[in-house]
């Protein structure tokens, strides 16, 4: 049997012993034993130097060692979580691409892979929503946003450097999406305010509007009187300037100024309009409407109702003084009409007309008031009438000797206030048989007496539509 034996390097063939082997074999052995012991003592007497330093690469090796596995470890642990390394290429991933969409739906910008991969749409409305609602859902939905690129997986380190620049930007712009959301807010809270003004406004304009409105027919009647009153102030300039001419023709006419229409009339002028006269006894003098044309002219006009635009239910002043407007419906005045027939010989003419046309006049030969009062005012300015003509028939006479009674001064003899009653002024006695000073009632009505009324031609019941009472010396005869 064949047997090979190897010990400290020294190959040994060994067969079956013999004597001769044996020797050699005993011998060989005594000699690697002294071998040994001297290198042993050699080695004994070696420095230490020489030790440490083998010391020192025996650790240096093994920490490399293990440096190197750790970092082995590392690339195949990043590797097989697919995390992007510069060093390694894979063939079959494709870079990144992102494209936007110029179109009006669909996202604003999209990031997808050209190949496989999923697409991130980021969707962006170019129509500028109303950020002072959306604002907070606009914050939201750039947080999902920035937590789905948070979480996005790059497959390489171009398509992660990419998410990282885009996360940055999306930050920025949810800090710009929130300070703007915040000035919406203050915006907002601006605009309530300014709508609780606007709503104050419409407020008071509603108000002005329904006032406007209440007030509309009074509107239209001020217009209207304001319109009457230019027309008038028209038509007396246009008297005052024909007086004028008349006056300048006649040079005598200067120094003597009438005292009424009459006097006008004899002076030449035979137009019908507004004219000074300055009575015996008011040397101020003041002006009155003189109609020329009627029976002969020279009338000057006291009274005139026609169309009910001036309210007659007024006081004892109002009457005194007069009022009205003197191409119009006017009332000339008591103190006035003292002035003008104290002195007597005058008579009065009062012309009438109803709603159908129908005219009637009654005239009567005598008329004046306070003629022989010391004190007219204090005595009522009593009436003096009579010798009555005419088509109306008579009913004014009853009335002779009574004084004026207002709603404000009842003078009259009953025992309530005829004016206060029936809503007018007059000589009333109790109370009357005309009313020329009552209601504008137009026409027929259901209450009695109250109106412009003329028993004699037309009962109780009835207002007549134009009534003119008017005044001139009485004709010699």
């Amino acid at each position: 049997m064949h047997r090979e034996r190897r010990q400290d390097g020294v190959r040994i063939n060994q067969q079956r012993p013999n004597a001769v082997q044996q020797l050699l074999w005993m011998m060989l052995n005594d000699r690697w034993t002294i071998m040994n012991n001297s290198s042993s003592e050699l080695d004994s007497k070696r420095p230490n130097k020489h030790k440490k330093v083998c010391s020192f690469l025996l650790w240096s090796g093994g920490t490399l060692v293990i440096i190197a596995v750790i970092v082995a470890a590392t690339v195949a642990i990043l590797y097989l979580n697919h995390y992007p390394l510069p060093f390694i290429s894979r063939g079959e991933v494709s870079s990144s691409v992102v494209s936007t969409n110029p179109k009006e739906s669909g996202p604003l910008v999209t990031v997808s892979r050209v190949a496989d991969g999923e697409p991130i749409s980021i969707f962006l409305d170019p129509n500028c929503p109303d950020f002072s609602e959306h604002f907070l859902r606009w914050e939201v939905l750039q947080s999902s946003l920035l937590r789905a690129l948070t979480n996005y997986n790059a497959d390489n380190w171009q398509d992660h450097g990419f998410v990282q620049k885009l996360e940055e930007e999306l930050k920025v712009l949810l800090g710009h999406t929130h300070n703007l959301r915040l000035e919406a807010d203050s915006l907002k809270r601006g605009q309530g305010v300014l709508d609780q003004r606007l709503d104050r406004l419409q407020s008071e304009q509603s108000r002005i509007v329904k006032v406007m409105s209440d007030n509309h027919s009074g509107m239209l009647k001020l217009v209207a009187g304001f319109s009457d009153s230019l027309l008038s102030l028209q038509r007396e300039t246009d008297s005052l300037k024909s007086l004028k001419s008349e006056l300048s023709k006649d040079s005598t006419l200067t120094a003597v100024r009438p005292r009424d229409c009459s006097d006008i009339l004899k002076s030449g002028v035979s137009q019908d309009g507004i004219y000074s006269v300055f009575p015996t006894h008011d040397p101020n003098g003041f002006m009155v409407y003189c109609d020329m044309s009627t029976d002969g002219g020279g009338w000057t006009v006291i009274q005139r109702r026609e169309d009910g635009s001036v309210n007659f239910f007024r006081g004892w002043e109002a009457y005194r003084d007069g009022f009205g407007t003197t191409t119009g419906e006017h009332w000339l005045g008591l103190q006035r009409i003292y002035s003008l027939t104290r002195s007597g010989g005058s008579e009065l003419r009062i012309d009438m007309a109803d709603f159908d046309n129908a005219t009637a006049f009654a005239q009567y030969s005598a008329f004046s008031i306070g003629r022989d009062s010391v004190n007219p005012e204090e005595d009522g300015y009593p009436l003096t009438v009579d010798g009555y003509s005419g088509t109306a028939g008579d009913s004014l006479l009853k009335h002779s000797g009574m004084r004026f009674t207002t709603k404000d001064r009842d003078q009259d003899q009953s025992e309530n206030n005829c004016a206060a009653y029936y809503q007018g002024a007059w000589w009333y006695r109790n109370c009357h048989t005309s009313n020329l000073n009552g209601q504008y009632l137009r026409g027929g009505h259901a209450s009695y007496a109250d109106g412009v009324e003329w028993s004699s031609w037309t009962g109780w019941q009835y207002s007549l539509r134009f009534t003119e009472m008017k005044i001139r010396p009485r004709p010699e005869s």
